[in-house]
């Protein structure tokens, strides 16, 4: 169930296209941020929560359970979203199952990785200003947090779309 999936390609397209703000401040951050710690405490299982506009860090939290290298996925993450402006987790799946590897060939994996759970903050007038990112759970229960967590803070009904 948690393996990623090549049917999840066109439901996390469609998922980007849909969550999408109107507006995205601190207030929000905390809000979200605080939704996602709630609903990861459901998991039983350490996570890294950490929400940015731009590299600036807006909410982060790590619950019991987790250590350094959950927050260097997320940094990891994060980076790759801040380049593609895609999730992480789409772009692992493309290149899994579509792209050839040359889409991330001369990315450092010190630096970069293309597994689920960050999400590009995207508004609607601005494109991407910012990330909301989970890490600790397997790569598609991390993308599937971060997003159905941000469709409930919207109001979006994933229906289909949910993973």
């Amino acid at each position: 169930m948690n393996e990623p999936r090549e049917s999840d390609i066109a439901k996390v397209i469609r998922q980007e296209e849909l969550l999408v703000f109107k507006s995205f401040d601190e207030i929000d951050a905390w809000r979200l941020g605080n939704l996602m710690r709630a609903e990861a405490a459901n998991y039983n299982q350490g996570v890294v929560i950490d929400i940015r506009r731009g590299e600036e860090i807006l909410f982060f939290t790590a619950m019991p359970g987790t250590n350094a290298e959950n927050a260097n996925w997320a940094r990891r993450k994060r980076n790759l979203v801040n380049l593609t402006h895609t999730s992480s987790y789409l772009t692992g799946l493309q290149i899994k199952f579509q792209t050839p590897a040359e889409l991330v060939q001369n990315l450092d994996e010190v630096d970069y990785a293309w597994h689920g759970g960050c999400f590009p903050i995207r508004l609607q007038s601005h494109g991407v200003i910012g990330t909301a990112t989970v890490s600790g759970l397997p790569q598609r229960e991390d993308h599937k947090l971060v997003s159905d967590v941000i469709a409930d803070y919207l109001g979006v009904d994933l229906g289909e779309f949910t993973l």
